[in-house]
């Protein structure tokens, strides 16, 4: 592979490349063995990318480089030197900076605070420089093109905005090794290829990145290397020219997965279902979503696809009833002309909405299932004050079944889940509203390949049963592998729908760089 050898061989940084070396790398929490004789080599100027589903050990992996955690068994060397971390600031010192999948945000400071975290240019080493902390954060920023008022609190910002800032306070640390967990999870796919470039440079410049990600098509893209975790244990590394996206699943899971459409068993019905006329919203005085008008059918697939800021979440919280701010325009349920004003409204017309950040607002971790699961019932299943536990325990129960859920049982903390089980679960406790319509935000946001499977075939069975499914994402092979039509929105417009042999990956990117 050309561009490997390339990087390889690039000498001109000198000794600000590093070579990190792990052999027989195993870790053990009491008498569990969580990761077991890990082999691993990375490179200056490579792009290595880790795989795995997920409680592969990835993470476990990770914490071991980046110095949170110790191994229990096996040695590391940097440049052939033997080290061993006992913080995080020890491996710093290293030059090695992690990106984590978790935000690590702090939500009431602002953009620049945010982006300089810990990095902040000093006045006399003792006084904050805010003009130049805002130069320095606005100058990182603008590499992604992400033009964000640097003065905006963290907290105001989507998933996807707040991902841009994680990624670029990584890279302003100048680290010889960048471990990249998930980067690109909840950003569209215009937003991933300008990191992709990024990334490129980095190696190219004799940076060492260790990526993670469970984007096949991006993995194949960049990577030069592809190390394999399964349950624990080391699979081997393989160049990533020699091998294929399906044999890396088969590797990753254990068995054959081909990634391509679903089948669905039926078509969807011409019945029309919703029908939304001339939406605008409009917030803090700015246009969110322009004159959008749309038609969804019984037992259709719609997605809905655009750039970060293009409208898609803001698209479905005001379907339903969770968008405030002054909004105009008809919307028509199965004939019936109908205004919802918050989610309860929404949810007693038979609207569901899974949101995109499933452990931030679409489950409470600390508790378990069957406390997770009730929570849209409660209104049905309370009586007088009183609450039936029987029915919840039924209703768990039912959901861990018809999803096939890996768990103990409906007192398993969710918390303690996969996180294809934690998105089942965020599914399941909707489908018990026996909704009419569907609404998922980036269903398959930071799960693996096995599991996101699932959920394809399980979203496909659902509008077989009638049910009709909105689904806004960031993935454009999403809307490939499961829907009949895409509306792409920019700027907060239509700029087009796609159905059938039209859909395809340039049509849906050319829509959604339609700017005005």
């Amino acid at each position: 592979m050309q561009i490997q050898e390339e990087r390889l061989s690039d000498t001109s940084l000198g000794s600000s490349k590093i070579a990190l070396e792990l052999k027989g790398i195993g870790k053990s929490f009491a008498d569990i063995s969580v990761l077991r004789n890990v082999d691993l080599m990375i490179n200056g100027g490579e792009i290595h990318t880790l795989m795995g589903e997920n409680g592969a050990g990835k993470s476990t992996l990770v914490k071991i480089i980046s110095g949170v955690n110790s191994p229990s068994t096996g040695s590391m060397t940097i440049d052939g030197v033997p080290v061993r971390f006992e913080t995080p600031r020890d491996a710093e010192h290293q030059g090695i900076a992690i990106m984590h999948q978790e935000l690590s945000l702090i939500p009431e400071m602002t953009v620049a605070e945010n982006v300089m975290l810990g990095h902040e240019p000093l006045i006399g080493g003792l006084i904050v420089n805010r003009a130049r902390m805002r130069e320095k954060a606005r100058e990182a920023l603008a590499r992604f093109g992400f033009t964000i008022d640097i003065d905006t609190p963290v907290k105001q910002l989507r998933v996807g905005e707040q991902q841009l800032i994680e990624i670029a306070r990584a890279l302003l640390m100048d680290a010889r090794l960048l471990i990249m967990d998930e980067p690109t999870s909840a950003l569209s796919q215009t937003e991933a290829d300008i990191l992709m470039e990024v990334i490129r440079d980095l190696a190219l410049n004799g940076v060492a990145v260790l990526y993670i990600s469970h984007r096949m098509d991006e993995v194949f893209e960049i990577s030069d290397r592809i190390t394999v975790l399964r349950d624990g244990d080391f699979l081997g590394t393989v160049l990533a020219s020699d091998t294929t996206p399906t044999d890396v699943i088969e590797l990753m899971v254990g068995r054959r997965i081909e990634v391509v459409r679903i089948e669905r068993k039926t078509k969807p019905s011409q019945t029309k279902i919703l029908e939304v006329e001339n939406l605008c919203v409009s917030a803090a005085g700015r246009p969110l979503l322009d004159d959008v008008s749309f038609t969804l059918h019984k037992g259709e697939i719609l997605g809905v696809g655009g750039l970060l800021g293009a409208g898609r979440t803001e698209l479905l919280e005001t379907l339903f009833g969770a968008r405030d701010g002054n909004h105009s325009g008809r919307m028509v349920l199965e004939g019936e002309e109908v205004e919802l004003r918050s989610p309860v409204d929404a949810v007693d017309h038979g609207i569901a909405l899974i949101t995109e950040d499933r452990k931030a607002t679409g489950l409470i971790l600390n508790h378990s299932i069957a406390d997770n699961v009730i929570l849209p019932l409660l209104p049905r299943t309370t009586r007088f004050g009183l609450r039936s536990e029987q029915r919840k325990q039924d209703e768990a129960l039912a959901v861990i079944e018809k999803l096939s859920v890996t768990a103990r049982g409906p007192d398993h903390p969710v918390g303690q889940l996969s996180g294809g089980n934690q998105q089942k679960i965020v599914l399941g406790k909707w489908l018990a509203t026996s909704p009419r319509i569907l609404l998922l935000d980036e269903p398959t946001r930071g799960i693996d390949i096995g599991a996101k499977d699932e959920i394809y075939t399980l979203i496909g069975k659902l509008a077989d049963d009638g049910i009709s499914i909105i689904l806004a994402s960031s993935e454009i092979p999403e809307f490939l592998a499961v829907c009949d039509r895409v509306m792409v929105l920019c700027e907060g417009r239509v700029t087009g729908t796609l159905e059938g042999d039209e859909m395809s990956y340039d049509g849906i990117k050319h829509l959604a760089m339609q700017f005005s």
